[in-house]
């Protein structure tokens, strides 16, 4: 069974327990700054988003990589090889999404790899914000066949 990370920011109290858990494990620091994870404060809405790398299938970061620093793990996970990496950052620059990041310490990209498995944010996360589930309950089959609906629909309607 394929798995995947559910963020529900509805559930999300902007505690950074999932950041202080991923940098802890990654860096071995308690430090936000270098976590994978991250919580985006909407101060003016009093709301939080948790936010990080959603393993895309045609990974733009993987594509992108003029080493092939970047590959595929059993899990899903799009995994950057410290040894490979030549800290060009192109990938950072190719990801719309902006959850691939330069490290300055290591002079190498660091970005999710699902914690080959056991994502360290999940099981920190006390309110159920950040959750390990069936990758079929992250509702993605659905967004896609909505997506492909409205695809539909539109060429009918052009």
């Amino acid at each position: 069974m394929e798995k995947a990370l559910l963020l529900d920011a509805g559930k999300c109290t902007g505690c950074e327990q999932c950041e202080i858990a991923c940098s802890m494990i990654k860096e071995g620091v308690s430090n936000p700054a270098k976590s994978r994870i991250k919580v985006f404060n909407f101060h003016d809405e009093g709301r939080f988003v948790p936010y990080t790398c959603t393993q895309c299938d045609d990974a733009w970061c993987q594509q992108a990589c003029p080493v092939d620093a970047i590959s595929l793990a059993p899990t899903g996970a799009k995994v950057v090889s410290d040894a490979l990496c030549v800290g060009c950052k192109v990938c950072t620059i190719a990801c719309p999404f902006g959850t691939i990041n330069y490290n300055p310490s290591s002079g190498k990209v660091i970005k999710c790899d699902l914690c080959g498995g056991d994502p360290a944010c999940a099981k920190a996360c006390p309110t159920g914000a950040i959750t390990w589930v069936d990758a079929s309950a992250t509702g993605y089959e659905k967004m896609k066949s909505w997506a492909q609906a409205t695809d539909a629909g539109q060429q009918a309607n052009a």
